[in-house]
């Protein structure tokens, strides 16, 4: 009996996540590495990856940033449509969805079958994006890992009002050197940018439930002062930062399981 097997892979600029679903739409593989100079190779390093006994997936479908970069691919969609419908299916109910990747932001509106309705995008500046973190995390001497978590213990964040990357981490080196506590520059760097990107979901409309996705879900400080922001709960699921591949992998199913039917 054969089994079908689908790829998805969100080649992202700083890390290529990737997951493999059966035809139940079951998650039976993941993989997570960071994105390789050699874009080239990322798709069948993700796969040779998800799939150890050396078997190919029936069906690739490849997303994010270097989605054309994966040579293997049945299909490529756009990182949009990927992260709603990855969002609606870990979490049913989901409405809105925001994305905060390394390089740019989304905030989508999405109905009820998880179909994009309307969206907004920051792709202009780094200091509404994860990258930004990782210049705070080094300014700080600290692993990225660290931050999120050393921020909830913040008791006066300390405000940092540049919109542009470089000089808000020159904002942040002068909190420290006038001696400010490590975990209120942290949560003061979290609202900064919790603050770009909430201009963005406000514009889609922020209804419940809300979705955070992508790698930076995983901060916890960043998931707390957003919802501080906008006053409710966000769903935060473990695989969030798969919702681009798991999005993917759920459109090559139904891309693959349409072509059976018409042949």
């Amino acid at each position: 009996m054969k089994i079908t097997l689908i790829a998805g892979i969100d080649v992202g600029s700083r890390t290529t996540k990737a997951v493999l679903i059966n035809e139940a739409a079951e998650i039976v593989a993941r993989y997570s590495s960071p994105t390789s100079v050699r874009l080239d190779a990322v798709g069948e390093t993700a796969i040779k990856s998800l799939c150890p006994n050396g078997k190919k997936p029936s069906y690739v479908a490849s997303t994010g940033y270097g989605r054309y970069q994966v040579r293997n691919r049945d299909i490529q969609i756009t990182e949009i449509t990927c992260h709603a419908y990855g969002a609606h299916f870990l979490y049913p109910k989901t409405k809105c969805v925001l994305d905060i990747g390394a390089q740019n932001s989304r905030a989508i509106k999405i109905l009820d079958n998880g179909r994009v309705k309307t969206f907004k995008m920051n792709d202009k500046c780094a200091s509404g994006a994860g990258r930004f973190l990782e210049r705070v995390a080094n300014a700080m001497e600290l692993e990225l890992e660290q931050i999120g978590e050393m921020s909830l213990r913040s008791a006066d964040p300390q405000v940092i009002s540049s919109i542009c990357a470089v000089l808000a981490e020159s904002e942040i080196i002068n909190h420290v050197t006038e001696g400010k506590k490590i975990e209120d520059i942290l949560m003061g760097a979290h609202k900064s940018i919790i603050d770009r990107v909430t201009a963005l979901i406000r514009q889609v409309g922020v209804e419940s439930e809300v979705t955070m996705t992508g790698g930076v879900a995983k901060n916890v400080g960043m998931v707390k002062a957003f919802e501080e922001k906008i006053g409710m709960k966000v769903n935060v699921h473990k695989d969030s930062e798969y919702a681009g591949a798991i999005g993917a992998a759920l459109l090559g199913l139904r891309r693959l399981q349409k072509q059976t039917a018409n042949n």
